[in-house]
C-alpha cells in the first residue's frame, strides 16, 4: 500500500516538475539583473494607468496574485511614466500619492474606470487632483502629499527599477528583482502567474 501511495505522489510530483523545468531562461524569462536577487521573494508589478491590457490584469489577475500569493513571497506595483508623455509622470505621481495616503485600491480602479470606462481626458494634475476629490481625499492633503519629499522619492524609485528592469511594455512581472516574466512565450494570464511563482523560488 505505501508502495502504491509513493508511486502515485510520484507521477503527481513528475508533471510539476516537467512544467517547472519547461520554463526556460531567455524564452520564459530574462534575467535582467546579474547581481543578487532581492533579500526576500518578491513579484513586481508594472504597469501604466493608460493601458487597456493593464486595466483588464487589474481586474482579472491583481485579485488573484493577492490572494494566492506564496508564503513569504511580497507582491508591489510600480507605475511607469513613459506612456502618454508628462500625463504618464503625472499619473505616477497620483500612484505615489495614492499609496502615501493609503488609498491605493480606491483611487486604482477610480483612475482606471475614468480613463478606460468614462473616456476622461486627463491634461493636468488639478484634473487628477479632481479625482481624488471626487472620491473622498482632501484638496490640501492632495497638494501636500503630491509636493512631498516621499512622493518624489517612490517616483524616482519606480523609474529606477523600470529603467533597470529594462521594461519597455505593460503590464509586466519582475521577480526576486532579477527575473523579467517574457510574455511573448505564454498563452495565459495563468501560464504567466505559474512562471512568476516558479521565479520566486530562484536566487
Amino acid at each position: 500500500m505505501k508502495k502504491a501511495l509513493l508511486v502515485a505522489l510520484a507521477f503527481l510530483v513528475a508533471p510539476m516538475t516537467a512544467m517547472a523545468a519547461d520554463y526556460k531562461e531567455g524564452v520564459h524569462y530574462t534575467v535582467v539583473n546579474q547581481g543578487p536577487a532581492t533579500a526576500k521573494p518578491e513579484i513586481a508589478e508594472y504597469f501604466s494607468f493608460y493601458c487597456p491590457h493593464c486595466y483588464n490584469f487589474a481586474k482579472s489577475e491583481v485579485p488573484k496574485i493577492k490572494a494566492s500569493l506564496p508564503e513569504g513571497v511580497t507582491f508591489k506595483q510600480n507605475h511607469v511614466d513613459f506612456i502618454n508623455g508628462n500625463m504618464g509622470v503625472e499619473m505616477s505621481r497620483a500612484f505615489a500619492v495614492a499609496h502615501q495616503l493609503k488609498v491605493d485600491e480606491k483611487m486604482e480602479t477610480a483612475i482606471f474606470s475614468a480613463i478606460h470606462d468614462k473616456k476622461q481626458h486627463f491634461t493636468n494634475r488639478d484634473d487628477v487632483k479632481a479625482i481624488f476629490v471626487a472620491n473622498g481625499v482632501d484638496g490640501k492633503a492632495f497638494d501636500a502629499a503630491a509636493n512631498s519629499f516621499m512622493v518624489n522619492a517612490q517616483m524616482s524609485q519606480m523609474k529606477r527599477a523600470t529603467q533597470n528592469a529594462k521594461i519597455s511594455g505593460v503590464p509586466a512581472l519582475v521577480v526576486n528583482g532579477k527575473y523579467r516574466v517574457e510574455t511573448g512565450a505564454i498563452k495565459s494570464y495563468d501560464e504567466l502567474l505559474d512562471i512568476a511563482y516558479y521565479l520566486t523560488t530562484m536566487k
